[in-house]
């Protein structure tokens, strides 16, 4: 009989993983159950209180990181021309603003479009910043309490060990950003997370709530250093964690490439036609007795047995057509006990990915400081990542002959970008690329600072163009070394937009335009691409109509005008372009007269147009 109740556990499982935990029943067992707490928070847009013991991780600010997730926000993506790169032919996006933010702003634009993410997080070492996400709080309020706001207004702190909520404030932090950053994922998605031992097992656990622990994939040790510290307390610290998870069991990953040491292996050539081989293990562990008989050595009669324990990988029959074709190998001289003859043509084309990547393959902390140094003269970032551990993740997860997005909302010195081009200009890959980095300033005592890079940013994207430049010059890959520069700012709406009911008397002035008047119409462009959910990458071009400017994206997928006083000949001029979208302003219109007249000759001539007034 159907357990109806755990049917609809699972069905809500699919929804929010992170509400299922154990419980134990009248019986005293066991069972899966629902967190009703956490998922009356899911359900709600106020902080829900009453907890129960059960198993779990929790920890004070665990359902206010939930909130913060699911809160709302009233701001916008503004371009920044002047920073980017070839703005009208790339597709890659740099965005300045806290990560949160800026996940939230991509709700709509990127659900289900990302293929790889990968974070190198502050590791909650004492050291860090660490991201407050107070949205209540005010600017002077947070100032007062944490002494750290950067240029922009943006909420961060240094979470030593001595604040009793050490570990908490970082959870909360991450939680709601990487539950915000799973939406952005495709199915067949992955996310890579860089973290050291300090958090590793708390970073796991609230994964395992996010995205489901059955869809862990592997905790990857990455060796980091070649040489011992000497003056390490206990242990010196060698290796990172990289903890992998998929979106869904869609996610298949890459084979890594085989190197040459490796086909190197395969040495031997019986010239039969199948090319080189190398002997291999005849028995396996896995033990049937189907597969358990005797190997008669044709040449000298000798009887070999598997090991105890063990069987021969095939059954008998197989085996004595292997012999016959040649396929079994019983030493240089004919006399030894069989092995199986393992052809570099039947092996898979690539290596299975193992859970420890040296810092042979995969780079090292010095090499990244080479790097980076190869390109500034004075290295202005500390701790970057090696190309190579990033190339290593892109391999892994990407495809070149797809459009394949990368998201890094952790982007510091912009290390991911860097070896997404390097890629690309290996295989001729087309991935894109994502960076999301907070303006955190420089310290004045800073190699940056001096050199006049006053926050992160201004680092992440000078590298980005002189990476770009230097990979150009050494490989001439056509690919995509521009991109487009966001910076996050408040709504381009006045309040009176969003709380009509709150306007007071001394406010009339403002139903004069509900849009700040310091905001374009690039700046209006772009809220209405997220909030109709179109990539801001889309190719974007904007014409001259009777005076009047017209922005268009994508072709005619959108079309905008945000003048004053839009005639109607210019009207029917975008009309006739059988737009999918079009939005105006409201002062475009006239009068509400002229809109309906708008309005009715869209449904003449473009009836297929979707019409929005801001």
């Amino acid at each position: 009989m159907v357990d109806l109740t755990q049917v609809n556990i699972d069905k809500i499982a699919e929804l929010f993983p992170n509400v299922i935990t154990e419980a134990r029943d009248e019986q005293g067992k066991i069972k899966r159950a629902v967190d009703f707490d956490l998922l009356k928070q899911e359900l709600s847009d106020v902080l829900v209180e009453g907890e129960k013991e059960r198993y779990q991780l929790t920890w004070p600010g665990k359902k206010q990181a939930i909130l913060n997730a699911n809160t709302p926000i009233d701001k916008t993506l503004r371009p920044v021309k002047e920073d980017s790169v070839d703005w009208d032919n790339t597709q890659n996006l740099y965005i300045e603003g806290d990560n949160l933010e800026v996940l939230k702003l991509l709700q709509e634009s990127y659900l289900n479009k990302i293929k790889c993410i990968y974070i190198d997080p502050p590791y909650n070492t004492g050291k860090d910043f660490v991201y407050k996400d107070d949205f209540s709080m005010s600017g002077n309020e947070y100032q007062g309490e944490s002494g750290q706001v950067d240029e922009a207004g943006n909420r961060l702190f240094q979470n030593t060990e001595t604040n009793g909520r050490f570990h908490s404030d970082w959870l909360t932090m991450m939680y709601s950003r990487i539950k915000v950053a799973k939406n952005l994922l495709k199915d067949d998605g992955v996310i890579f997370i860089s973290i050291d031992d300090n958090e590793v097992f708390n970073l796991r656990k609230i994964c395992d709530e996010i995205f489901g622990s059955t869809n862990f994939i592997a905790n990857v040790i990455w060796h980091k250093k070649y040489a011992t510290a000497n003056d390490a307390k206990y242990f010196a610290e060698m290796h990172d964690h990289i903890l992998v998870y998929r979106k869904s069991d869609s996610f298949m990953r890459n084979l890594l490439p085989r190197t040459d040491k490796q086909n190197s292996l395969y040495k031997y050539d019986s010239n039969d036609g199948r090319g080189p081989w190398r002997p291999d293990n005849l028995s396996v562990k896995t033990y049937s007795a189907e597969y358990d008989y005797p190997i008669i050595n044709p040449n000298t009669g000798k009887i070999y047995n598997p090991p105890k324990g063990r069987c021969w990988v095939t059954n008998k029959d197989t085996m004595e057509k292997w012999i016959n074709e040649g396929r079994v190998f019983f030493g240089q001289k004919g006399d030894g006990a069989p092995q199986l003859k393992r052809y570099l043509n039947e092996v898979q084309d690539g290596v299975v990915p193992p859970t420890y990547w040296s810092y042979e393959e995969c780079g090292h902390n010095d090499e990244s400081r080479k790097e980076i140094k190869m390109l500034f003269e004075q290295p202005p970032f500390d701790t970057p990542k090696p190309t190579r551990l990033i190339r290593r993740i892109l391999q892994l997860s990407t495809n070149a002959n797809t459009d394949d997005i990368v998201l890094d909302f952790f982007s510091g010195s912009a290390t991911t970008a860097h070896a997404v081009m390097q890629q690309n200009s290996e295989d001729s890959g087309n991935r894109r690329y994502i960076m999301v980095q907070l303006p955190e300033p420089t310290s004045e005592n800073s190699e940056a600072y001096k050199a006049g890079y006053k926050n992160i940013c201004e680092i992440g994207k000078e590298r980005i163009r002189r990476a770009a430049k230097k990979i150009k010059e050494e490989t001439g890959a056509d690919i995509d070394y521009g991109f487009r520069v966001f910076r996050v700012d408040s709504s381009n709406m006045k309040d009176v937009y969003y709380t009509p009911d709150n306007l007071k008397q001394g406010d009339m002035f403002d139903l004069a335009s509900n849009i700040k008047e310091d905001r374009t119409g690039e700046d209006l462009l772009i809220q209405v691409m997220l909030e109709l959910g179109l990539e801001l990458s889309l190719p974007m071009e904007t014409k001259q109509l009777e005076g009047k400017t017209v922005h268009y994206v994508a072709g005619n997928s959108l079309i905008a005008c945000f003048d004053d006083n839009v005639p109607e000949s210019v009207m029917k001029q975008i009309a006739a372009e059988h737009p999918l979208r079009v939005v105006f302003r409201d002062s475009s219109f006239e009068d509400d007269s002229a809109r309906i007249n708008v309005e009715e000759l869209f449904k003449m001539l473009s009836p297929g147009t979707e019409i929005q007034v801001l």
